[in-house]
């Protein structure tokens, strides 16, 4: 990984800045998850849960929401972040850089903001994805366009057509959504056989 975020309470700051709301726009970003109570859903890379409240009402009492880090302290603060916020329904869960974590055939959909860009291989990635999914899940990755005004170094950022590119490599029919965000676009993807992303 180019980048790590080790100190939890210091990046919280970053990460849920009320400000982020007005680029990141949440509810977009949510409904292109077409989430229905009692759903398993991923959120790969979690961080400090900037989304994880708005996943835990949205899949309900029924449903669960796995937040994955690779950081041993970012799983820490979700986890006291959770009893704090009441969040009943929401796992914390450490996993390795690489790896998603995630069991075969277990989630209906995964979330990943603003973290492609930090993995190496990520058509292996993409596969692992591939195969936790359920019958009908959906992948969506959200990430940094090249020209954003915020995000990473230009260096480190990917097209959205290169992330198609590489969901394809694994398996997955994906495509970028006419939702658009003022820095980042969004890729939805879903198993080949399923066909097109709705």
């Amino acid at each position: 990984m180019p980048h790590r975020f080790e100190d939890a309470d210091r990046w919280a700051a970053v990460f849920d800045d009320p400000e982020r709301d007005a680029w990141q726009q949440p509810e977009v970003v949510i409904r292109a998850l077409d989430l229905t109570p009692g759903m398993t859903v991923a959120d790969v890379g979690a961080g400090t849960g900037y989304f994880e409240g708005r996943l835990s009402a949205a899949v309900g009492a029924r449903g669960q929401v796995i937040a994955t880090d690779v950081e041993a302290d970012m799983i820490r603060y979700l986890a006291e972040r959770g009893a704090r916020d009441g969040w009943t329904n929401v796992r914390s869960l450490q996993v390795a850089a690489g790896d998603p974590g995630l069991d075969p055939g277990s989630v209906d959909r995964v979330l990943i903001v603003d973290v492609w860009h930090h993995l190496a291989d990520r058509q292996a990635y993409a596969a692992r994805l591939a195969a936790a999914l359920r019958p009908g899940g959906r992948i969506v990755i959200v990430d940094f366009t090249l020209d954003a005004e915020r995000g990473p170094p230009r260096h480190l950022r990917i097209g959205a057509d290169a992330i198609v590119a590489e969901l394809g490599a694994a398996g997955l029919v994906a495509e970028v959504t006419a939702d658009q965000l003022p820095d980042q676009y969004i890729v939805v993807a879903r198993l080949a056989a399923e066909g097109r992303p709705q």
